[in-house]
């Protein structure tokens, strides 16, 4: 069998569907035994994975891009003349329509477009919404990355619930194996010197980083630092404002290097994570596999994704994040607690040798001869 996986969003600046392509794509090699991917358009070598811009080089970039151009606005036998070879075509809400001869099938990740389009750009909701009427409509199967996700799209997409399988995503392994020594030396190096909170990921208004603000100003803890890392997003203005004026006992990092996450995640006494909606949440499963105690929403997939391994807290209410976050402070044995059942929870459920091997069952239904 031969799938074809549009893997351009890996030429763009992007978090979560960049890092689930990335690694999947990598797992779905390791697990092929005699099948193949194909990463269109023309990405066989997908380089090294960074959220703010390309994993190629321009030169490579920009030809590449023009191609996804030319096959979502050109004649239809373009986009089958890349992948002539597939049986299926596994598409992003960058591919605008099917692959005239071929199987469709495409990851379902998040809804938030259709439930809190206000959180998203004018753009994104379009892009999503043509996804969901040129691809997800046309498609023979979904893979939605949670049984959150999943629902949510049988309901607002009106998709039949035989068409959608849940395989959750997987951790990369680097989270699972990271040392102490190396977050003693990553705290060196960004000269943390107080026990911190961590939390990880884009500013903007998703994220809901003003609550958790709000919350870490109502528990005063001079003995801890609140520290963010991560690049600004979309709609930040008065967030970046108020985080750049550097409030009493907050850290801001910007964007930290792919390679630094593992130890930067570690190094945190707590993961700090009130977001207001996620599809899968790939920062607190990564928390999870290093062992550290998760404080995050109880909406969308995120119980589903931490079960025990977390705190589970109202977002919208400041006074209920920072109760939590005073008592999990307070208490190493919680902490402890949390901590080991959330790595045992990612060591279970989000390993992506998993998640290929349940891919490859799922490409199975639908290969074409």
């Amino acid at each position: 069998m031969h799938v074809a996986v549009d893997a351009s969003p890996l030429l763009l600046r992007s978090a979560g569907v960049k890092n689930y392509l990335y690694h999947w794509i990598g797992a779905l090699r390791q697990a092929a035994h005699g099948h193949r991917v194909s990463p269109f358009p023309f990405l066989d070598q997908i380089g090294d994975l960074t959220h703010e811009q390309s994993t190629l080089t321009p030169w490579q970039t920009i030809p590449r891009i023009a191609f996804l151009l030319a096959s979502n606005h050109g004649p239809a036998w373009v986009n089958r003349l890349a992948n002539h070879r597939a049986h299926i075509f596994h598409a992003t809400n960058q591919v605008h329509r099917p692959v005239p001869g071929m199987a469709l099938t495409a990851t379902l990740h998040d809804l938030t477009c259709w439930l809190m389009p206000e959180l998203h750009t004018p753009a994104n909701v379009a892009a999503d919404q043509r996804f969901a009427s040129q691809i997800a409509a046309h498609a023979d199967g979904l893979i939605a990355v949670s049984e959150n996700t999943r629902q949510d799209a049988i309901r607002l997409l009106h998709l039949h619930p035989d068409k959608v399988v849940t395989i959750h995503s997987g951790v990369d392994p680097r989270f699972f194996t990271v040392t102490a020594a190396e977050a003693d030396a990553l705290r060196r190096r960004l000269n943390l010197q107080k026990p911190f909170l961590l939390n990880l990921g884009t500013v903007e208004p998703r994220k809901n980083l003003d609550t958790l603000l709000d919350a870490w100003a109502q528990l005063r803890r001079d003995d801890y630092e609140l520290v963010l890392a991560g690049p600004m997003g979309w709609a930040a203005g008065a967030t970046a404002r108020r985080i750049q004026a550097s409030p009493p006992g907050v850290r801001y990092l910007g964007y930290v290097a792919e390679g630094d996450l593992p130890a930067l995640t570690k190094a945190a006494t707590v993961f700090a994570y009130p977001s207001l909606y996620e599809g899968f949440g790939f920062p607190v499963a990564q928390a999870m596999a290093c062992g550290v105690p998760v404080l995050t929403s109880n909406t969308s997939c995120l119980p589903e994704i931490t079960g025990a391994g977390a705190l589970h807290v109202d977002p919208r209410s400041p006074a209920e994040i920072a109760a939590a976050l005073g008592h999990l402070l307070d208490s190493p044995a919680l902490r402890s607690t949390l901590g080991a059942a959330g790595q045992n929870r990612a060591l279970q459920h989000f390993q992506w040798a998993d998640c290929a091997k349940k891919s490859w069952r799922f490409f199975e239904q639908y290969q074409q001869s």
